[in-house]
């Protein structure tokens, strides 16, 4: 096999892909075994005619699609890696004139990765985001961990309040009839926590553990199961216990619980250093993001219609999946939202686009900066990946398949183009409001 490229315009490559007469002389004799027992000829048992026989009765071509597509089946690939092609697109492909004995040449196109001379991408202007942690930031975060710290105790001494947490046995019905979901035993309800539909937790307010209480309320309008939506119902419910939750001091001992220090001072100064770590890495982020906002302002491109809806599709996917984590599909979706997969293929265009666009763009800043990886960095991303499923290197490679490294390479390429447009960016101050 062998494979020229022919030309190159507006982003489609033609070329041709030459099999020599012995190849396609070994595909054809494979599509005859594959197929000669479709074939009944008289005076043959079924799938025994001789390929020649078969030829004269249903036409000297009839295995030739065959033959072709098994070629083509490696052979392509092959090809685009020969020709060092990066394809967005299912190629098509001219009829090819075969002649005993000669190659045979099969001439196509295919859409590729647009190459683009980036105009705008140096010196972009950024607003620059510094946050700066305070006293006010690290009291917020201590109280986050004083009530990871709290601890639940029966109350017996008075009624349930706002904020009390209690063990009930509901059984709803609307109608007089029960209906899915409706019916729980040992339930805890934090009160006011919104966690049931409103009007629901304020009944159970001022009341005693023991205690029988009928709540009467009316589902939302557009709650989420139709048949319920907008119609009275009533729980029977049944209080067991009243909880309270205690929280323990900010002090000394707290510190030295939650961590190894054994003074609160010295817990809060670790605590403010690390909450600037992290906001500092946030700030970096959002600046980064800006600096691809301004590349896509900024460069109003075209981009070929089949990467789009590749990417739409590969959305829907995402979705979902989403979706399946959470026991629904994308088919439900649908149905629950009232909407075609039509509507909501239109609806994920506009972002569709704009992803399409902005990696065209630093696909081809990579190209213009020459921007190299090294093997370093590409083994670096795997392992911080594997690190989020429990995984070595060698398990990625594995799990993800041939075409590992080239996401990998991919996606260190990526971060190295945003990271030198981000270094070549000028920042400038927020502007006052």
């Amino acid at each position: 096999m062998k494979a020229t490229q022919v030309s190159k315009e507006n982003g489609v490559v033609k070329f041709n892909i030459e099999f020599s007469a012995e190849e396609f002389k070994e595909a054809l004799n494979k599509a005859y075994l594959a197929n000669r027992g479709k074939f009944q000829i008289d005076g043959f048992r079924k799938g025994k005619a001789p390929r020649k026989i078969i030829e004269s009765h249903y036409g000297h071509d009839v295995f030739w699609d065959d033959a072709l597509n098994s070629l083509l089946e490696n052979g392509y690939y092959d090809a685009v890696k020969e020709m060092d092609l990066e394809v967005v697109s299912q190629p098509s492909f001219e009829a090819p004139e075969v002649k005993d004995g000669e190659p045979v040449v099969l001439s196509g196109s295919v859409q590729v990765f647009p190459e683009i001379e980036v105009e705008n991408y140096k010196g972009l202007e950024i607003e620059k985001v510094e946050t700066v942690i305070g006293d006010k930031e690290v009291q917020e975060e201590l109280e986050r961990v004083q009530k990871s710290q709290a601890r639940m105790e029966i109350v017996e001494d008075r009624k349930s309040e706002k904020g009390d947490t209690v063990v009930i046995d509901f059984d709803g019905s609307v109608d007089g009839e029960p209906f899915s979901g409706g019916k729980a035993d040992n339930y805890e309800l934090t009160l006011g926590s919104g966690q049931f539909i409103p009007g629901f937790e304020e009944q159970l307010e001022g009341k005693e553990a023991g205690e029988e209480v009928d709540v009467e309320v009316v589902f939302p309008g557009d709650y989420h199961a139709e048949e319920l939506a907008g119609k009275p119902a009533l729980f029977k419910c049944k209080i067991h216990e009243i909880k309270k939750e205690i929280l323990p001091e900010i002090d000394d001992e707290l510190a030295s619980d939650v961590s190894d220090f054994e003074t609160l001072a010295e817990y809060k100064e670790d605590l403010k250093k690390k909450l600037q770590e992290k906001a500092s890495e946030t700030d970096l982020s959002v600046m980064k993001d800006r600096v691809l906002e301004q590349l896509y302002k900024l460069n109003e491109i075209k981009v070929p219609e089949v990467m789009i809806r590749n990417e739409i599709e590969n959305m829907l996917y995402d979705m979902d999946q989403s979706l399946a984590a959470q026991g629904l599909g994308l088919k439900q979706y649908v149905e629950w939202t009232g909407k075609t997969i039509d509507e909501i293929r239109e609806e994920t265009r506009p972002d569709a686009e704009k992803r399409i666009r902005t990696r065209v763009l630093l696909k081809n800043v990579i190209r213009m900066e020459n921007l190299e990886v090294e093997e370093e960095e590409i083994r670096a991303l795997m392992e911080d990946f594997g690190k989020q499923y429990g995984m070595d290197v060698d398990q990625v490679k594995e799990m993800a398949g041939s075409e590992t490294e080239n996401y990998f390479r991919e996606d260190a390429q990526t971060k190295k183009a945003i990271d030198w447009l981000f270094d070549n960016a000028k920042q400038v101050e927020a502007k006052a409001e």
